[in-house]
């Protein structure tokens, strides 16, 4: 006989109580909770539950109420000159780097803090301007954003070898053997970038950060995408010593969107030769002859037109609102958090004893963070439709995500899609598919369901919102349709 779970509401305090002897750290994060009902009450107050920190942080009205402060109280130009509006524009520009360095401990003397629009943004910098050139090699894991995916086409038309390390289907964590293999068996003939995530937007797995050191070591420059890991984990760059890292620094904070950088060590952004120059990123040009132009060295460089001088305060504001929280504060938060709804998803049962919930990756937290990709699937094993699911929580004004979240290596190992499957999607090369119609179009072939409901925890979480969720998915048990 099976046991089963109930989720209802009036159960709520009983399940927190439980909840906490399980995991008494959770009760040393109780400050969140105060923040959460001064800075983020609008969540209990209009009723939502949000669960897509991986998609994007949220804001705290105190950090919307400094920044209109601050504006209101000063007048910003343009930085590129010298008059006061102007002066006093990039002294809050030098204020937002000093901020970057200053949480993410990354020294001036070592790193460089070069303002993009986002993590994409950043990569993109990277992409385009590497060395690459025969005999060297782009050597990326299957589980990367596509942002960093897309740096294999410059290497590609400069002539480079990309290779890709897969992911083991059991838990979605790279194979490490096969990693070591290329790591150690590529020649030195050519520049070398070796391009992984710190964690996991797909299925929230940490991939070791020794791999840094290990990989520099060989000779490989090391591109470590912490846009996922970073609003939940803390990052001491002096000691992980990575050469680029991109940001977006709305998953983070949740505002402003439109602003991330790419911390660089100095040594390593010097080696980029970028393939154009821009307004602002120069210090010298002529228009009588075609190679007349003076890259400004450092950051400035890198940092196309003008800066969005007015947005960038608003990350000095973030960064010290985030501090103040406290990263660890936060990651054990969620980590109790994710780790009871692990657990609770796998007591989860139809009545003929079938999971209800069938998570992708890790199963518990053991190297993994507060992201998890999950079905909720029938009595039969089969996943109930997740376009479905998901409009089903948005009734309930419970927000998760769902797709493939620009993360096409795992998601392919984690459903089992083959290579012919997929070339199915691209056998037209004038045809515009789209995902979803790549997605019904292997599921009406092959019966296998390539889109995922994803779950992700942060900064104003608390157990209330795991609690409604598991209440949500409760209901599909022992559905038939």
């Amino acid at each position: 006989m099976t046991e089963t779970l109930s989720y209802p509401a009036d159960r709520l305090e009983q399940a927190r109580g439980d909840f906490l002897r399980r995991y008494p750290g959770y009760a040393g994060t109780s400050a969140i909770d105060e923040l959460r009902a001064r800075d983020y009450e609008r969540l209990d107050r209009l009723g939502h539950t949000y669960l897509d920190y991986t998609g994007g942080g949220l804001y705290a009205e105190s950090q919307i109420r400094r920044h209109y402060e601050l504006l209101r109280d000063h007048i910003l130009g343009n930085p590129h000159s010298g008059n006061p509006t102007s002066l006093a524009s990039t002294a809050l520009v030098h204020e937002a780097r000093a901020a970057v360095r200053r949480f993410f401990n990354a020294s001036e003397d070592d790193y460089e803090i070069v303002f993009t629009a986002n993590a994409s943004g950043a990569l993109k910098l990277v992409g385009e301007s590497y060395p690459f050139r025969p005999g060297g090699v782009f050597c990326l894991t299957y589980d990367n954003h596509n942002s960093v995916n897309g740096i294999r086409e410059f290497a590609h038309v400069k002539g480079a070898t990309i290779t890709y390390v897969p992911v083991r289907e059991s838990d979605l964590r790279v194979e490490e053997e096969q990693l070591q293999i290329v790591l150690r068996g590529t020649p030195p003939a050519g520049s070398r970038l070796f391009a992984y995530p710190a964690q996991s937007n797909f299925s929230g797995v940490q991939h070791p950060l020794a791999w840094v050191d290990e990989a520099h070591e060989l000779g490989w420059d090391v591109l470590l995408d912490c846009a996922a890991y970073a609003p939940t984990n803390p990052i001491d760059l002096e000691v992980l010593r990575p050469d680029f890292v991109p940001i977006s620094f709305y998953k983070l904070f949740g505002y402003p969107t439109g602003v991330g950088c790419l911390i660089a060590r100095r040594d390593k952004l010097a080696k980029l030769r970028r393939p154009w120059f821009a307004g602002g990123t120069i210090s010298l040009a002529s228009v009588q002859a075609e190679d007349w132009y003076r890259l400004v060295p450092g950051a400035t460089g890198f940092e196309d037109g003008t800066l969005d001088y007015l947005s960038l305060p608003a990350i000095t504001i973030g960064l010290e609102h985030l501090a103040a929280v406290g990263v660890p504060t936060i990651h054990r938060r969620v980590s109790a958090l994710a780790g009871w709804f692990l657990e609770e998803a796998r007591r989860l049962r139809h009545s003929n004893g079938a999971s209800l919930i069938k998570v992708f990756g890790p199963q518990d937290m053991d190297r993994r963070g507060a992201t998890v990709a999950l079905y909720i699937v029938d009595p039969h094993g089969h996943a109930y439709d997740v376009y479905d699911v998901e409009k089903a929580a948005a009734d309930e004004l419970i927000s998760v995500r769902t797709g493939c979240f620009c993360n096409p290596g795992d998601g392919e190992v984690a459903h089992d899609i083959t290579r012919d499957e997929m070339a199915a999607c691209f056998a037209d090369p004038s045809a515009a598919v789209t995902l979803v119609q790549c997605q019904r179009r292997i599921e009406d072939t092959t019966g296998k369901v390539p889109n995922t409901i994803r779950v992700s925890l942060g900064l104003a979480s608390d157990f209330g919102d795991v609690y409604r969720l598991l209440t949500f998915a409760e209901r599909y048990r022992d559905r038939q349709d």
